[in-house]
């Protein structure tokens, strides 16, 4: 039947090795029709199929994953056929040469070295990695340098763009050290086996005023904390000096034997108070 074969195939690859090949349900496929890709990469092969399936809520073939994919200059050859209530179903062909539908990494290592004396700034990255392309001229660059909103000076965002730059590094003239920007890069192909879309964003590097007072601030905290815990350190090994070194106690006077004397005397007065005692006693009777 009409409108059984799949709809809107696409594929892209991603990360150097990864390919999704994705697909639409036939409009008038029925419920359990389920579909089967199949792919090769040179007409001499035989097609192999599809061992990661993505599926729909309905549990339907939808599209496939595929990993260690190498582009080079190769052309993968697509298959997508299946089955409704048993009955083969219109099968879908499609030839697509892979380095076009590859999506760029974003540019590597972007650094921005600003100096106020020349007000300029100097970019530098790295090419995007791909795993067929190695020349640094393949690629050239969209560089986007926004100058970030500063409310208690009534700036407002704005944005710079430069296009179409060659090379690895790039000279920003319009650097005012009063301020703060961020800047990202993508790539594409220049005129080489590369895709000529354009590719994925760098993450955004920020530079300016803000990120040096912010430094500055740290280092200005982090001073106090390091001295008072230097303080801290020595106070504690010279009360533990202190102690260690501390002379030691004499030991009291020797106990010495009671003499015969000293036990007669002790002896004397012990009577004295026992009779004593026994007076007083005698005397609260009386009364």
């Amino acid at each position: 039947m009409n409108g059984t074969a799949i709809e809107n195939f696409v594929c892209v690859i991603f990360n150097v090795s990864f390919m999704n090949c994705t697909w639409h349900v036939g409009r008038t496929a029925s419920g359990d029709t389920q579909y089967f890709l199949y792919w090769k990469t040179s007409r001499k092969e035989d097609f192999t199929g599809c061992q990661n399936y993505i599926k729909d809520n309905c549990g339907r073939h939808t599209g496939c994953r595929f990993q260690n994919v190498t582009i080079e200059n190769k052309r993968a050859y697509f298959l997508v056929n299946g089955s409704t209530r048993g009955q083969n179903i219109q099968s879908y062909e499609k030839m697509i040469i892979l380095y076009r539908i590859e999506k760029l990494t974003p540019p590597l290592n972007v650094t921005v070295n600003c100096t106020e004396a020349s007000h300029g700034c100097e970019i530098r990255w790295q090419p995007p990695h791909t795993s067929h392309v190695k020349r640094r001229a393949c690629f050239k660059y969209e560089i986007v340098i926004e100058n970030k909103a500063d409310p208690e000076k009534n700036i407002k965002t704005t944005s710079k763009t430069e296009r179409s730059i060659t090379g690895n590094s790039y000279i920003f003239g319009s650097f005012n050290a009063e301020k703060r920007y961020s800047i990202k890069i993508r790539a594409t192909d220049n005129g080489c086996l590369v895709s000529t879309s354009w590719g994925e964003w760098s993450t955004p590097v920020e530079f300016g005023k803000e990120q040096l007072t912010s430094t500055s601030s740290y280092t200005l905290f982090l001073i106090p904390v390091l001295a008072a815990s230097l303080i801290l350190f020595l106070c504690t090994v010279s009360i533990y000096l202190k102690k260690t070194s501390a002379t030691v106690p004499q030991p009291r006077r020797p106990f010495h034997e009671i003499s015969p004397m000293d036990f007669h005397i002790e002896y004397k007065d012990q009577l004295t108070k026992h009779e004593t005692e026994e007076i007083i006693t005698i005397i609260e009777e009386v009364a």
